[in-house]
């Protein structure tokens, strides 16, 4: 899947879903962190928060207590709608949705005190020219090694055939080249387990981990094969391997 291919199938997911996955039944052992909450907790009542990349807002809006103004940005109109009617759902006066090209953040130089950015592509010298001094980045991203049984099962997939740890490596030599310091990195990789059929199949429809499923006459057999061949009493088990870095300008 081409950049030009993610993008429209972005948009697609973002006019039918948001990227919104509460209803998903899927357990996960050996998550080592949650991001937002994570964000939170270095938030103080008077900073202001950019999520970049924020989808459908979902997460923005959790943590929008902890700070003075939260903007979320993304450049899917499909995905800010609908961060837009979650937004005015959530009653919150202090959080704005905005549809920005994250390669051009049209806000002032030093703007913004903590900048996050989960599981969408970033630009780096974007995101320390609009954080102010001591300002902080902390953005988790997906790992390539990420549900590897079903990407070899497929013989496809996100990333599939790429070294792990290459987008991190590049990701942190993006960051430094910047002018970030105290550039942290953390990864986990833990076992997920999906209750049912349904709740894996929404999530192969919902998201790029394999490109174009069902568009092809053997996915949903192979889907069968290893829904076989990797069903527990825990449920349907892939892995979920993530890294974050967190960094300071």
């Amino acid at each position: 899947m081409n950049e030009r291919e993610y993008q429209h199938f972005y948009d697609r997911v973002g006019a039918w879903n948001g990227w919104d996955f509460s209803k998903v039944k899927c357990k996960s052992e050996g998550a080592a962190w949650e991001l937002f909450h994570e964000v939170a907790k270095r938030c103080t009542k008077s900073d202001l928060l950019l999520d970049i990349g924020t989808g459908g807002g979902e997460t923005l809006l959790s943590v929008a207590d902890a700070v003075l103004l939260a903007v979320g940005i993304d450049n899917s109109e499909g995905m800010m709608k609908v961060a837009h009617a979650n937004a005015e759902a959530s009653g919150k006066t202090n959080v704005r949705m905005m549809l920005m090209d994250t390669a051009d953040i049209r806000f002032p130089d030093s703007f913004f005190n903590v900048a996050s950015c989960r599981h969408a592509p970033f630009h780096a010298q974007e995101v320390a020219r609009v954080l102010a001094k001591d300002g902080l980045f902390l953005t988790q991203q997906v790992s390539e090694e990420d549900k590897l049984n079903l990407k070899q099962a497929f013989r496809r997939g996100q990333s599939f055939g790429t070294p792990d740890g290459t987008l991190k490596h590049r990701y942190i030599t993006e960051l430094r080249e910047a002018g970030f310091t105290e550039i942290q990195s953390f990864e986990y990789d833990s076992q997920e387990y999906y209750e049912t059929f349904e709740d894996l199949l929404f999530v192969l429809k919902h998201t790029p981990i394999i490109p174009g499923f069902g568009e092809e006459e053997q996915d949903y057999l192979l889907l069968d094969h290893f829904i076989a061949k990797n069903t527990t009493s825990k449920g349907i088990m892939t892995n979920s391997k993530r890294f974050a870095i967190i960094a300071r300008k």
